[in-house]
C-alpha cells in the first residue's frame, strides 16, 4: 500500500537552511565532536602514554602504514645488527670463507643478505639458503630477542585490528535520527518530538535516549557561562526506559514547568542560540556490546507547529512495511492554538476541544 500523499509547507527557506550550519555547534549531526582541543602542553606525551587507545582510535590509512614501517623497520634493524656481528666475526672479510672458519650466518656476506635473513627469520619458521650457525652465541640470542620481540607486536597489531573491526561504532552508524525535531502538541501537551530508527534487523537492546541542552546561563552573581547543560529527558507513550525499537519511533519530551525549554515560543526558535544534543545509547544483540548514536539540533532544524509524517504502512500481503522516503517528512499541525500569542490561544484551545 503506498502512502497517502500529503503536501508538506516548507519551515526553513534555503537561505534559512545554509544559516542552520552555520549556527555554533558543538555535536555535528552525524554525532562527531567538532570542538578543537588547543594548547595542550605535553600533548604528544598523553597520546603515548595511553599508547592503545590511541593505535586504536587512529584512522586506518595511517594505522596500515604505522604498522608497515614497524614491520620494516624491526626488519631492517635487526638486519643491521645482523650485519656487525657477521663483520666482528670475520664473515665478510674474504670473498672465499677458509674450511676452517664456521660463519655465523651462513650465506649472509652484504647487508642485503642480512636483511634478507632477518626478514626470513621473522616471517618463517624454516631455513634455505641463510640459515644461523651454532657459532656465535650472540647471533643466537639476537635471532631469539628478534623473535620474542615481533611475537609481541604481532600481537598488538592483530588486537589493535580486531579492537577496531569490532568497535560498535559502525553499528551506531545504523540508526538514525530525523533530520529535524518537531513542536506540537500530544496527548494535549505541548511536546518536543524526534524520530529514531533502528536501520539493521538485528535488535537493540535496552535502548534509552536522553538530550543534553546547551546554552548560554548567567548565574545569580554575574558569572557567565558559555555552555551550560540541562538535562533533558525523553520517553515513548508512557514507558521511559527501554524501548522496543524494532520499528521508527517518535521520541518526545514534554515541554512543562520542569523542563528546561519551559517558555519557549517560535520566536525563540528565530533568536535564541543553544543546541540540543541527543544520545541514544543500547547494546547490540549480536555482539551484546554498547553503542552510542549521537546527533545534534540548532534552533533552526526545530521546526515549531509541524508534525512528523505516518511512514507505517500495510502491504497487501499483511506486512508492516516502515516507508523511509516519508522518515523526514514534516506537516504543520492542525491546532491552531500553536500559531497565536496566549491571550488568543486560551479561546482557540476551547474552541479546539468543542469541534474535536
Amino acid at each position: 500500500m503506498s502512502p497517502p500523499e500529503t503536501s508538506v509547507e516548507p519551515f526553513l527557506s534555503k537561505s534559512a537552511g545554509k544559516a542552520s550550519w552555520r549556527k555554533r555547534r558543538v555535536v555535528s549531526k552525524d554525532g562527531h565532536n567538532i570542538v578543537k582541543v588547543d594548547n595542550i602542553e605535553g600533548m604528544v606525551k598523553l597520546y603515548l602514554h595511553d599508547i592503545w587507545t590511541t593505535v586504536v582510535d587512529i584512522k586506518w590509512r595511517y594505522k596500515l602504514t604505522l604498522f608497515s614501517a614497524t614491520f620494516v623497520t624491526t626488519w631492517f634493524i635487526f638486519g643491521i645488527v645482523f650485519y656487525l656481528i657477521g663483520k666482528g666475526h670475520g664473515d665478510m672479510s674474504v670473498p672465499e670463507i677458509p674450511s676452517n672458519h664456521t660463519p655465523c650466518v651462513m650465506n649472509v656476506k652484504t647487508l642485503t643478505g642480512a636483511f634478507l635473513f632477518s626478514l626470513e627469520s621473522q616471517t618463517t619458521i624454516g631455513y634455505g639458503f641463510r640459515y644461523i650457525s651454532e657459532e656465535c652465541p650472540l647471533a643466537i640470542f639476537t635471532l631469539v630477542a628478534q623473535l620474542v620481540i615481533t611475537c609481541l607486536a604481532e600481537i598488538f597489531v592483530t588486537g589493535a585490528f580486531l579492537a577496531k573491526l569490532a568497535r560498535p561504532k559502525k553499528r551506531a552508524e545504523t540508526i538514525k535520527f530525523s533530520h529535524y525535531a518537531v513542536i506540537s502538541k500530544y496527548e494535549g501537551k505541548l511536546c518536543l518530538m524526534v524520530r529514531v530508527a533502528n536501520m539493521r534487523k538485528s535488535l537493540l537492546i535496552q535502548c534509552r535516549l536522553s538530550g543534553k541542552l546547551l546554552h548560554c546561563y548567567e548565574t545569580k552573581e554575574g558569572e557567565k557561562i558559555p555552555l551550560s547543560q540541562a538535562s533533558v529527558n525523553f520517553q515513548v507513550d508512557s514507558n521511559t526506559e527501554s524501548p522496543f525499537l524494532i520499528l521508527p519511533l517518535t521520541f518526545y519530551h514534554v515541554i512543562d514547568e520542569e523542563s528546561p525549554l519551559r517558555g519557549l515560543t517560535a520566536e525563540d526558535l528565530r533568536k535564541k542560540d543553544f543546541e540540543l544534543v541527543l544520545i541514544l545509547n543500547a547494546i547490540t544483540e549480536a555482539t551484546a556490546s554498547s553503542c552510542q548514536s549521537r546527533t545534534s539540533y540548532v534552533p533552526d532544524e526545530i521546526l515549531w507547529g509541524y508534525e512528523f509524517l505516518p511512514m507505517l504502512f500495510m502491504s497487501p500481503r499483511g506486512k508492516y512495511v516502515a516507508d523511509f522516503s516519508q522518515y523526514d517528512g514534516v506537516r504543520r499541525c492542525g491546532d491552531p492554538s500553536l500559531f497565536c500569542n496566549d491571550l488568543e490561544k486560551l479561546k482557540l484551545e476551547e474552541e479546539y476541544r468543542k469541534e474535536a
